[in-house]
This record gives structure tokens, sequence and C-alpha cells, in this order.
């Protein structure tokens, strides 16, 4: 429950950060348009369904959320923040979300001037761009309300429908309003980091605005979803964050997962690095045919200087080796690296400087960069790996060249948030990569491609089986289209 707070909001705000001279039209239209608002919400219930829909999709529950342009707050109170605080430029708006929305925190202000004092988890800014007078200044304002895991989530209208919009309007099946912009998404970004953040994705949504049953999922979950008709969508929705910055040396906790592994677990422990503030090997195993557990307790034994665990692995697949290790780690970084050692554990370092410095929050290895090793890596598996990356960067809108890369990095915080939000898509991924990369993507982190050569196995036969695992991955990839995509509007 979000937090309750008086109907008369702190008196500092509103005399500290009035509304802006070149705001007071505005806030005169929203004004008058508050006596109808209600009215024409009804009229286009299925437009403010679906933004309500995406928006509680994009933001986890109880966070804290500031909303610019908050209307009378029911977008902000559909979101079911733990602390949720509403800016707009109208009084009587204002007025209305409070009466509305009591356990929510509304204030009158323009967004380049109010002030909160205060520093938020995601700042929501739903419709506002076509309003707002000086857009730079708007963004540098909310950078200032930002702390470094902020997530600011913008939609705004394609140009595309710009005359369909106007017809609406003339045939008053939209209200009319005082739109001051048209701002193109290419141009939003380069405001947004001129304002010192930066575009994570842009995705488009929303072909057809109305609620009409089965129609509205068919174009907006599929159709809408499918270049080019993406390109016809009403909406551009933008998520981003503020510019990294790089952190304090952290400690790392490298997780292995082996199977049938034996004849790698000595260079394992020979070619792991040091990294960051300290580093330790968690190895998981279960369901060897040779002796991998035995090598590995046998290495941990001769190597006492190193600080190396065993976790038994109680279920099946790499996915469930991972989850087991990251539970069992220690340290503030994790990350994985595939007991075959196709991924060399000299490429590490670089793994942690790109997150330590900022530079994303998902660390993804890509093997498709460079030339292939000879055998590492059969025709199909390629094929396959590229294809995968195609349809992955259409359903959640960041480039990963190589999902499947076994070689990832993330801070255990970003992963915790991860874990706790798996219910939407449930334990469906034995691999482990689409669990952590639709998580990541769920959640807004930045995902970066690291560039490493592919080895091929000096020891043993690879775990997978490329027509089973092969088919496997395109179900796994039609059921994230589903989530992302399609499910968000069945009930709009």
């Amino acid at each position: 429950m979000a937090r309750q707070v008086s109907e008369t909001p702190p008196a500092r705000f509103d005399a500290a950060a009035p509304v802006a001279p070149e705001d007071e039209g505005i806030a005169e239209f929203f004004d008058e348009f508050a006596h109808d608002e209600q009215r024409w919400r009804r009229r286009n219930r299925g437009y403010y369904l679906q933004l309500e829909s995406v928006y509680r999709f994009l933001i986890r529950p109880g966070a804290r959320v500031l909303e610019v342009g908050s209307g009378s707050g029911d977008l902000l109170a559909a979101i079911k923040p733990g602390f949720g605080v509403g800016v707009d430029v109208s009084p009587r708006m204002v007025e209305l979300a409070r009466k509305r929305h009591p356990e929510l925190e509304f204030h009158v202000a323009s967004g380049e001037r109010f002030d909160l004092g205060q520093k938020f988890d995601y700042i929501v800014l739903s419709d506002l761009i076509p309003f707002v007078h000086d857009i730079a200044a708007l963004f540098e304002n909310l950078a200032r309300h930002s702390h470094a895991r902020t997530r600011v989530i913008v939609n705004s209208y394609s140009q595309f429908w710009r005359p369909l919009l106007r017809l609406a309007e003339f045939l008053r099946l939209k209200a009319r309003r005082p739109v001051r912009n048209w701002v193109s998404h290419d141009d939003l970004r380069n405001l947004l980091e001129l304002s010192g953040l930066e575009q994570i994705t842009m995705t488009r949504r929303i072909l057809l605005p109305k609620r009409v049953p089965l129609l509205t999922t068919l174009l907006n979950g599929f159709v809408g979803s499918i270049w080019p008709f993406t390109h016809l969508c009403l909406t551009y929705w933008i998520v981003a964050r503020p510019v990294g910055q790089e952190r304090e040396d952290a400690k790392v906790s490298v997780v292995c997962p082996c199977r049938n592994e034996a004849g790698n677990i000595e260079a394992i422990m020979d070619r792991i690095p040091e990294l960051g503030a300290g580093t330790e090997i968690v190895f998981v195993e279960g369901g060897s045919k040779d002796a991998t557990r035995e090598e590995i307790e046998q290495q941990m034994a001769a190597h006492p200087e190193i600080d190396a665990s065993l976790v038994p692995q109680t279920g099946s697949g790499k996915g469930n080796a991972v989850r087991a290790g990251f539970e069992a780690a220690r340290h503030e970084v994790l990350m994985i690296l595939d007991g075959d050692l196709s991924v060399a554990p000299e490429d590490l370092p670089k793994f942690y400087r790109a997150l330590v410095q900022g530079k994303g929050e998902l660390i993804n290895g890509s093997r498709l960069v460079y030339d292939l090793e000879p055998g590492s890596m059969r025709f199909f598996n390629l094929l396959g790996n590229k294809a995968f990356s195609v349809f992955f960067r259409a359903i959640i809108g960041q480039y990963a060249k190589d999902t499947l890369c076994g070689t990832k990095v993330l801070w255990r915080s970003d992963y915790e948030q991860i874990a706790a939000a798996r219910g939407y898509f449930g334990e469906f991924d034995p691999f482990g990569d689409f669990d952590l990369l639709l998580g990541a993507g769920r959640l807004g982190l930045r995902i970066v491609d690291m560039p490493v050569r592919y080895h091929a196995r000096t020891y043993g036969e690879t775990n997978i089986s490329r027509l089973r695992h092969g088919l496997l991955l395109l179900r796994m990839t039609a059921f994230a289209f589903w989530k992302f995509r399609v499910a968000l509007y069945r009930s709009s």
C-alpha cells in the first residue's frame, strides 16, 4: 500500500516551484478539462487500460514511482507503487487526483521546475511530451530525481498518427488538446543524452487504441509487434537510465556449471584470474557420468589457497545449476563460466570492468563477433544462434548478438530482482540464458555484448542435443513473444 499523505501538499514545494509562465495556458486548459476528464476517459477506456497494462509490466509493484503530468492520478494508482508521487501543472487536476487517490501524493508544478528533494525507482511520463515547453530542462530535472538504478519510462505519439488524431478530435472521438510538440523518438533519445540520461530500449505499441474483444489482442499483440506493421503503431515507448557511473571494486563469485567435465577442472582452477576485491569459484555438479565431482574435490583439496566450493545439483539442466550456484554465491558480482572452457577464463576481467564501469547491467558474452575456431560451433548451431538473436531483439527491444553464450555477468542485486519477478515467466528455461535475458529485459536493465573468442572443446562432448534443444528454444522464443507482446493486451 502506498504511503498515506494529507490532502494539502507541503507548502515549501509549491512555493519553491510554481507553474512556469510558459505553462499557464496549458494549466488553464486542463483546469477546464478536469470537469470532463472522466467522461473522455470512459469513452477511450480501451486505450487507458492498455497504457496501464504496459506500465504494470514494466514497473515492479511496491516501487517508488514519480509521474510527471499525472492528471487525475489513475495511471499512477494502477501501477500500485509502494510510494507514489504525481506532479501536474493543473491545480484542478491535482485536486481531483487527491480526492480520488488519497493514498498517493500530488503536487502542482511544472515538470521543469519541481524539486521534491527525493529520488525514485521509476519516473513515468505518459502522453506528456506533446505539452512540455522545454523537454531538455524537464529531463535534466528528472535526472536530479534519479538514483543510479532509476528507470525513466516515456510513452508518446507517433507522427504517423498526427492526421488521424486530428480527425478523431474533429469527430469528437478524442478530446481536443493544446499540443505543442510532435517529437520523434530519435529526437527524444538525443534530448535524453543531452540531459545525462541514456536510452535502453525503444519499442512501438498499440495499433488499435480501442477495446474490441479478440481484435485488440490480435492487432496489438501480434500484428503490431511484427515489422513493418510496428511502424503503424500509435505510441512509441522509451526506457532510459542515468548514464552509468563507475563503482568501487567488488568481490566476485564465478559460478561454473560442470557436468561430465572432469578433464577441465584443473584448468578452471588454474586459469580463473583474481577479480576485483576478491574471487570465489562455485562449482555446481550433478548427473556426471565421469569423475567430475571427485575431480572438483581433489582440486579443491590440492589448492586450499583458492576460495572454491562445490554445490551438488539436485535438479537438472544448466539453468537449474546456475540458479543453485547463484543461491550459494557470497559476493556482489555474479559470473557464469561454462565448464567446457569454450570461453577462456582469461576473458573474465573484461566482463568485470564493463560491469563496474557502468557500461551495462547484464554483460552478455558474444561468440559471433570474431571468426569461430574450426570445430567450435557447427553450421546449424551458428544459424540458430543468429536467428534467436533477431527474435530476441524484436521481442525486448535490446541488441544481443549471441543470446546463447553461457558467459554472463551481473550484480547480485539485479539478479535478486530478476529472481523475484520470475513468477511472471515461470521456470521455463532449462538453459538459464533466456531466464536472465528476459528478466533483465523486463526490468529495463541495460544489456551489453562482450565479444569473446569461442574455442573448440578439448575434453568430452557437448551436453546439448541439437534437434531436441533447438525445438525447445523455438518454443521458448514463442513463449517469450507471448509474454512480452501478446499477454499484455488480453485483458485490455
